[in-house]
């Protein structure tokens, strides 16, 4: 058969699809297997396998195997109706064509045996490499000497030695100083920092520079990116409405304090998944499962509740799956998994560990905040309370709250009160719950959450009474002054509890939250061990089991996502499935030996960072080897190391560090740098963006406030994940909107002017100034090259500024009174096009 009449069937099939979903039960999503198709819901219809597709449940010709005027694919190659005609686009089949596909069908329309794609077995799926227990193996002997420096070095060498290649020679100091400063904390080092291990002669000189990165308050900061990305984090809920999360930013602080502080990442995970549940538990466990609460949150009136829930419930389990066991178990959600050992009925298992935990917000003063606010409480809650009863608030809520509560009963007899339900429910989390509670069952917060909610909308009658709705107005006005003068100030997290009573979970059947299958108890995946006895409660065993030594895909996951930020690619490629149409690892011996060494360590992630960042592998030049290009294009031997592009907030930092114009502080609320006009208008509520003028501007990129319907751009030009679902890898890309962003974004503009300014009040000439401002930005000193074509273009400038009154001062505003305005303007030209190169945003 010819190529074109290949795809000629191959374009008619999911047309022939479509029949089948008309003929057979329009209910069912056919579209949906038209890449992996389902034996089960589908009868055996498989539009990826031949005999799937001959013989499949359908009983009429779809392609009628030996009987050509009978097949629907015929009749849609020959038609002459729009629409309806296959191929949909460019000339139609030509006579010899339909006749070459008759005689292929009369003939019996043979398919090949077996498709590419076809499934595993399930005797494959259960010895999965994955799921088989870590062994940790002895190092390999190796032939070369002098390449050694720890272990993670011989398990490299032994397969360059198989392989009869040779590894890269060592980066020189200049280029490992700036590599492992990016890696560990983030930041470029500064010229004295890097003369400093320069002229350091002890043989220990680069672990010693390792240990005191790994020590920097900025370690938290870098190695907190690609966990909030996994965590999904942002600064608001996402949807349409995208409300704002004011305080999201305290589970943030929470991660880079841990690790900082190097929390065993066992502990790490518990606490994320169940800390709430762990005995009397602490403020900082309750803060840490905010994890289960960065998830997208739909606050669209038309959304019902049961329906959000199962949702939200999902995109938990889907995460954990990702995050922690490197699975892709949603794929599980409406039928078993194709091709891991991941039943429907598992994946509700896990469904049931989550099904009766519900958010709750808390108080959560930071270290300094506390004496204040339990100072200024108690007599908060006293005026808030007076001015409330003065107000009579508390009986005309109570009035509402029976309004709202007969309207949730009887939806459909008063549709004013039908408006309002569906507002509060969008509003509100467990709404129902939170409006028919009694004040005492409720915690001061939620107390507070409801009068304030119905104080600002009131319903269909007081709104009716424009005396009373001004008398509310005024109480609002009232709280807010009182909440400024005594709790400025009250921070506050977003955590996880249990309720107090419990629903059973049921596999909802093909995915639909509202058809109930069998119910099912809380289980994990029968190929991997079983959760352990005991009376704990099932999250925080399920918390326990992920992060047992014997699941066999926690550390290993955890160790290739390090490696991973370390070499740019993990031993397994693909960071985010580790099942059977994942990637085999590269050096498995390897992979084992980093999570036996991980939970032997007891789980210390600085102490694998540091294996890894202190092997001679790690300090392999990166310069390209072309005759490797063919046989290994990815690198995945690891003869060399990888030149990879800085992250998004990075490539900010950057700039913000070398300019001299960086704000160090570590942690606290989310900041507003500024950003092009227009980008805030197009969220839902077009609220204005705060651009911050203090010191706030300068900020880490880490903390840029993160709004899911408008994200902050420049991150998202340089491939910062949307955060919707979790990410575990990110997209690296190099495109001339990065180039126009770091000529023009204002952050940019104001670090180039700082440096200008900088390199002008630190030397005097402008060779020195040359020399300052090429080691600022690369941490090297210019060739004799690059200090020509540099000097011609500086003094270019000059003469052009010197010729047009008033170009150096838009250029440059930002002059200081001493500064000569022309010189300003010149470097602050120099110091763009350095800042542009892309030695500048590559981590070598």
């Amino acid at each position: 058969m010819s190529p074109r009449l290949v795809l000629a069937l191959l374009v008619a099939l999911p047309a022939l699809a479509v029949d089948f979903e008309k003929d057979v039960e329009p209910t069912l999503h056919t579209r949906c297997y038209m890449c992996h198709g389902s034996a089960q819901q589908l009868s055996g219809l498989r539009l990826d396998n031949g005999p799937a597709a001959l013989k499949g449940g359908y009983s009429g010709p779809v392609i009628a195997p030996g009987d050509a005027q009978a097949s629907k694919l015929i009749a849609r190659v020959t038609s002459d109706k729009d629409g309806f005609r296959m191929p949909p686009a460019g000339p139609p089949l030509t006579d010899a064509e339909i006749a070459s596909l008759r005689a292929w069908i009369d003939a019996g329309a043979e398919f090949p045996e077996r498709a590419p794609s076809e499934k595993p077995s399930e005797a494959e799926k259960n010895n999965h490499w994955s799921f088989q227990p870590i062994e940790r193996p002895e190092p390999p002997a190796v032939r070369t000497s002098g390449f050694e420096r720890n272990p993670i070095d011989r398990f490299i060498l032994a397969r360059l030695e198989k392989d009869g290649v040779a590894p890269s020679p060592a980066a020189d100091k200049i280029t490992l100083a700036r590599r492992v400063y990016f890696d560990l904390i983030g930041l470029p080092p500064s010229p004295e920092q890097i003369d400093a291990f320069l002229s350091d002669a002890r043989p220990d000189a680069y672990e010693r520079l390792v240990d005191e990165l790994l020590a920097s308050p900025h370690f938290g900061e870098r190695w907190a990116m690609p966990w909030l990305d996994a965590a999904r984090y942002a600064d608001s809920d996402g949807y349409e409405r995208d409300p704002l999360r004011p305080h999201a930013w305290r589970w943030r602080q929470w991660a880079i304090d841990r690790i900082n502080e190097d929390q065993p990442f066992d502990q790490f995970t518990v606490e994320q998944i169940a800390g709430d549940l762990l005995p009397e538990p602490t403020l900082d466990q309750r803060i840490a499962t905010g994890f289960l609460r960065n998830g997208i949150k739909n606050r669209e009136a038309g959304v019902k509740n049961a329906e959000k829930r199962f949702e939200e419930t999902i995109d938990r389990i889907s995460t954990m799956g990702t995050v922690w066991l490197g699975l892709t178990v949603g794929c599980a959600q409406c039928h078993d998994h194709k091709y891991d050992a991941i039943s429907q009925r598992e994946f509700y298992q896990f469904y049931s560990f989550f099904a009766n935990t519900v958010e709750q917000d808390i108080d959560a003063p930071m270290p300094g905040e506390r004496g204040a606010f339990l100072r200024a409480y108690p007599e908060y809650r006293e005026r808030r309370e007076a001015i409330l009863e003065e107000a009579n608030v508390e009986e005309l809520f109570a009035a509402f709250q029976k309004e709202m509560i007969a309207a949730m009963d009887s939806p459909g007899d008063r549709t004013d009160w039908d408006f309002q339900v569906t507002e509060w429910r969008a509003a509100n989390n467990r709404s129902d719950w939170l409006l028919r509670s009694k004040k005492s069952e409720l915690s001061d917060i939620e107390q507070d959450h409801r009068i304030d909610f119905f104080l600002s909308r009131r319903g269909p009658v007081i709104n009716k009474d424009e005396k009373l709705v001004e008398q509310l107005k005024g109480v609002i006005a009232e709280l807010a002054e009182l909440k400024k003068e005594l709790l400025p100030v009250r921070t506050q997290a977003y955590t996880m509890t249990e309720r107090t009573w419990h629903e059973p979970t049921h596999i909802a059947l093909r995915g639909d939250w509202r058809a109930k299958g069998l119910e099912v108890e809380p289980l994990t995946l029968a190929v991997l061990p079983e959760l352990a006895e005991g009376e704990a409660h099932p999250r925080l065993k399920l918390a326990r089991w992920i992060v047992d030594e014997d699941n066999p895909l926690t550390a290993r996951v955890t160790v290739n996502r390090w490696w991973q930020e370390l070499f740019g690619t993990g031993l397994v490629a693909t960071v985010d499935d580790f099942g059977t149409q994942g990637e085999q690892p590269s050096h498995p011996k390897l992979l084992d030996w980093l999570a036996s060494e991980l939970q032997d360590s007891g789980w210390s992630r600085k102490h694998v960072v540091r294996l890894i960042a202190t092997s001679a592998t790690y300090r392999q030049s990166s310069a390209d080897r072309p005759e490797l290009a063919e046989d290994d294009p990815d690198n995945r031997r690891l003869a060399r190391q990888n030149r990879l592009r800085l992250p998004a907030e990075l490539v900010r930092d950057n700039a913000l560090k070398v300019s001299g114009l960086l704000n160090p502080e570590i942690g606290g609320e989310s900041v507003h740098p500024p950003q092009p006009k227009g980008i805030a208008e197009l969220s839902y509520s077009k609220k204005p963006w705060p651009e911050d003028f203090g010191p706030e501007r300068y900020r880490r990129g880490l903390y840029v406030f993160l709004r899911r319907t408008a994200p902050y751009p420049m991150l998202i030009t340089f491939d910062a994940p949307d955060t919707l679902t979790a990410a575990v890898e990110r997209e690296r890309s190099n495109t001339p909107l990065q180039a126009l962003n770091l000529l023009n974004d204002p952050v940019f503009v104001e670090s180039a002017q700082a440096l200008a300014v900088r390199v002008i009040e630190e030397k005097d000439d402008d060779a020195e100034r040359l020399e300052r401002i090429f080691r600022l930005t690369l941490g090297r000193a210019p060739n004799g090259a690059e200090k020509d074509r540099v000097s011609t273009y500086l003094n270019r400038q000059k003469e052009i500024f010197l010729s047009e009154k008033g170009a150096a001062a838009k250029a440059a505003p930002f002059i200081p009174e001493s500064a000569d305005p022309v010189e300003v303007a010149a470097w602050t030209g120099v110091a763009r096009g350095l800042m542009n190169l892309d030695e500048f945003l590559t981590r070598e």
